[in-house]
């Protein structure tokens, strides 16, 4: 049983394990509410993981330290595993799925573990980690449905109350649910009155659809850029917890994600990973009833893949209306391109890139497409230049 005994033990235990993550005020993020953010994303290895693991690994056994641990990751709970066996000296082996991020890759290898990498997603990691454990008599370390695992995750929890007494709400992603499963055991203990909303991406839906349902559902696939909360099923403990402490759980999508991952980079220069940015995006797009409240929104992680990192601030841009492609039809003839260009430098567009096209079989023989890629403001700012094109004559496409 998780008991608050055991959660202020953790805390104990993991003083000179983890570094406690700064509770940041972030006025600008969202005008709704008084948000501040929980900034896992600055833990030891870059994610909260680090906390249950190095609690669950604390209290195995001298008998167990000896035989070594493993665990099955997408990335930043395999970096938490290895760095807490590193500091107790014991053996790690640790199993991802051969599409996790390159960085967390070589970031597990370079805290000392042993890495296996499993074709497949991180349930056929998950498999090949407990085949593992059974021929070798390794302890298997849980990365959510464990309740020594919750306990140090709960720990944040502990931090944000100790930091402010005045926080009416606290959003926290869900994956597995071990992270909010400790977070919201330890603030539903201790400030009853606060509520607790869970964020999940809408291409991974496990507990939403199972806490909707009532019962654990497992999901066909998963797919998010949120790897890091990408999980088929919630655990049996975690899904108990979630039914018991967890007032809401909402889903944001791919481009609200990555909407929050560049407000973040620009607001706070603060790097999140898809998984650490869903309660923000959660906030930003008004999915919770947090209206002229006192809301903390924990980022779990920063553990991105810089390949990524630039597709999603492209895909940021372009649904925030930071960017914007038009395609104009015009006549083939000489002062075409110089109108369009004056018309959008007039309205202060700035433009990226210019596409010129002849040949096509839709159009008048004399036409051509020219595609442009904006820089612009924003929604508003894409509309004016549209309408100034339109009023001189020229077809958008």
């Amino acid at each position: 049983m998780l008991t608050l005994d055991k959660v202020y033990q953790a805390s104990y235990v993991l003083k000179d394990v983890i570094r406690k993550t700064p509770l940041t005020p972030s006025p600008k993020l969202s005008s709704k509410c008084n948000l501040y953010l929980k900034a896992e994303n600055l833990q030891v290895t870059g994610s909260f993981k680090v906390r249950g693991a190095g609690y669950m690994i604390s209290q195995l056994t001298d008998e167990e330290k000896a035989r070594g641990v493993i665990a099955c990751s997408a990335g930043n709970h395999a970096q938490g595993v290895a760095l807490a066996s590193a500091k107790y000296g014991i053996k790690a082996t640790i199993c991802l799925p051969d599409g996790a991020p390159i960085s967390k890759v070589e970031a597990t290898k370079s805290y000392g573990a042993e890495v296996v990498m499993v074709p497949g997603v991180y349930d056929d990691a998950y498999n090949h980690a407990l085949k593992l454990r059974d021929e070798n008599g390794y302890t298997f370390v849980h990365p959510f449905d464990d309740e020594n695992v919750i306990a140090g995750q709960a720990t944040i929890g502990l931090e944000i109350l100790k930091e402010r007494n005045d926080i009416d709400a606290v959003v926290v992603p869900i994956g597995g649910g071990g992270l909010i499963s400790g977070v919201a055991f330890a603030i539903k203990t201790l400030a009853p009155h606060i509520k607790v909303y869970g964020v999940q991406a809408a291409g991974a839906p496990s507990m939403y659809n199972s806490i909707k349902d009532g019962k654990i559902e497992r999901l066909a696939s998963v797919s998010t850029i949120a790897d890091g909360i990408a999980v088929k099923e919630p655990g049996v403990n975690t899904f108990d917890y979630c039914s018991k402490f967890v007032d809401e759980i909402v889903t944001v999508t791919e481009d609200e994600i990555s909407s929050a991952i560049l407000a973040m980079i620009e607001q706070h220069k603060m790097i999140a990973e898809g998984a650490g940015a869903v309660a923000v995006a959660a906030v930003m797009f008004n999915k919770l009833p947090i209206e002229n409240k006192n809301v903390v929104c924990v980022v779990s992680g920063g553990n991105i893949d810089v390949t990524i990192l630039s597709r999603v601030i492209e895909r940021g841009l372009l649904t925030s209306g930071r960017t914007c492609n038009l395609c104009i039809e015009l006549m083939d003839k000489p002062g075409q391109l110089q109108l369009v260009s004056t018309i959008i430098a007039n309205h202060g567009g700035n433009v990226i890139s210019v596409h010129h096209e002849r040949a096509s079989e839709k159009m008048d023989i004399n036409g051509c497409f020219l595609r442009i890629v904006l820089e612009t403001r924003n929604y508003e700012h894409i509309n004016i230049i549209e309408n100034a094109l339109r009023d001189a004559g020229f077809r958008l496409v």
